[in-house]
């Protein structure tokens, strides 16, 4: 983790803004992005890729983001908005969706702002995009997003989403394709919450009766 690529914008009078998403891989749920503004001052010490860091420190990490850091939002993507335009899409919505919030936030003539994204590609955008393969393991901007992300979902699927749908253990696994939540849904068939899209590709051995919600 270094500070390489916020230096050399913080050098040329510009604002780095981190993003990244959360849950992108998950079968049921959301996919949460977030974009966060870090104060060059005031740097969380720890930041990393949320998923090296254990729930406790995460949730640590995210008091102190939300403690320090200059600006930062969230952006939501329902399970039926990613059945209609795939993860893909449904991922750079929720980007744009967070970067929006942070401009709104942000408000000023002074600020140059530079996106720093997570992986290789990014639809073209009004700000300049610098994309970063592996970049919340190397640009703490990017570590803080995915922390926010990860945190901001998790909290989703194991509060409200899991007291509405509570047979399929999302407080535990969050949605994503392990053992237990395969089985409970072809035991109890599929949730409101869950994708469609994913579903009919990952675990075709579910009786197709129980895809009718």
């Amino acid at each position: 983790m270094t500070l390489d690529y916020e230096q050399s914008l913080w050098s040329t009078g510009s604002t780095p803004i981190g993003v990244d998403e959360a849950g992108r891989g998950a079968l049921a749920g959301p996919v949460v992005a977030a974009a966060v503004v870090l104060d060059a001052s005031s740097l969380p010490p720890g930041l990393d890729d949320s998923k090296k860091l254990s729930p406790h420190t995460r949730q640590h990490l995210r008091e102190l983001i939300i403690a320090s850091a200059r600006y930062w939002s969230v952006g939501i993507i329902d399970a039926e908005r990613i059945d209609e335009v795939n993860i893909l899409q449904a991922t750079f919505l929720a980007m744009n969706q967070a970067i929006a919030g942070c401009l709104t936030r942000m408000q000023s003539d002074n600020e140059k702002p530079h996106l720093l994204i997570d992986g290789n590609r990014f639809p073209p955008h009004q700000l300049p995009v610098t994309t970063i393969i592996g970049g919340d393991g190397c640009s703490p901007s990017i570590a803080a997003a995915s922390i926010i992300a990860k945190t901001t979902r998790d909290a989703l699927m194991a509060g409200d989403l899991h007291a509405k749908h509570p047979n399929y253990g999302f407080d535990v696994h969050k949605g994503y394709a392990t053992k237990a939540h395969r089985a409970a849904i072809v035991k109890h068939g599929v949730s409101p919450i869950h994708r469609m899209s994913f579903l009919s590709n990952i675990l075709p051995q579910i009786d197709q009766h129980a895809l009718d919600i």
